[in-house]
């Protein structure tokens, strides 16, 4: 899959429209104040206050901007050009000073000068990248000397199964590129949108193996059997900001978390 950059790029280039103007993103309310950050990252990343901060895969900005406003120094780094395109359109609009750059992660290091204190990404990243061992030496060269990753993502026994959770669709040791055409998206609106995706399934050995090839030492790591979004079909919340599947309930995880230091 040669060509899975620009296969994604169009993707998520279709996808910022529907999403800056879905009730998911309450986009409305964070340009008013809100922290968009979630329960399980805040309790990872203490005070940011005076620390730089890398934020890769930003989207359209929200966190990068919440963690500018929690005193951080950031830069949002992003493949697709329109995200970008707006998240420096709500920095200014926010009176921030959070900085973004339209790049693919690998390729970050060749376009950004100095390390950082932190590097942050979060909720359905990893996925779109073939090489984890690639992606945590990206985060090695960008971090100082004991400079920490925090990292949250959705498990990878979710990506095992079908998108009605109905069957066991794909392996979780899954090496080959998953290619798939993709309707709609995991936000309210955007039935319209129907394009091509190429992503991966990482299994937890393979998080792990790359951080520590890498000189990232893992300082904490946690499994949760709720997701912060309601981004997947036949969810529900069971405290506010907290959504099982239904079927499945406590059963499955959901969700994982890192941090590491650069050692």
């Amino acid at each position: 899959m040669d060509n899975y950059l620009e296969i994604n790029q169009k993707l998520w280039d279709a996808k910022v429209d529907v999403h800056v103007a879905s009730d998911f993103y309450q986009n409305e309310s964070f340009l008013k104040g809100r922290n968009t950050l979630n329960e399980i990252e805040l309790g990872l990343l203490g005070d940011v206050k005076g620390l730089s901060v890398l934020h890769l895969q930003c989207h359209f900005g929200q966190d990068t901007i919440s963690l500018s406003r929690m005193g951080a120094k950031t830069l949002g780094v992003d493949l697709s050009p329109k995200a970008i395109e707006k998240a420096r359109e709500f920095a200014k609009a926010t009176n921030t000073d959070a900085q973004f750059l339209w790049s693919d992660v690998y390729k970050a290091p060749e376009h950004v000068d100095g390390k950082f204190d932190m590097v942050f990404t979060t909720y359905g990243t990893i996925g779109w990248l073939p090489d984890l061992d690639k992606w945590a030496r990206v985060i090695s060269c960008m971090l100082k000397p004991g400079g920490k990753l925090v990292f949250a993502e959705f498990h990878p026994v979710v990506w095992m199964f079908d998108t009605d959770f109905n069957y066991v669709q794909y392996n979780y040791f899954q090496d080959e590129a998953i290619v798939e055409t993709a309707e709609g998206t995991y936000t309210d609106g955007g039935n319209h949108l129907i394009d091509k995706e190429v992503s991966w399934n990482h299994s937890l050995g393979e998080v792990f193996q790359a951080l520590k090839h890498n000189n990232l030492q893992v300082t904490d790591f946690k499994e949760y059997d709720y997701s912060p979004y309601n981004c997947f079909k036949n969810m529900e919340e069971f405290e506010k900001g907290k959504f099982r599947l239904k079927k499945f309930d406590k059963k499955l995880p959901l969700v994982y978390s890192i941090l590491a230091e650069k050692i």
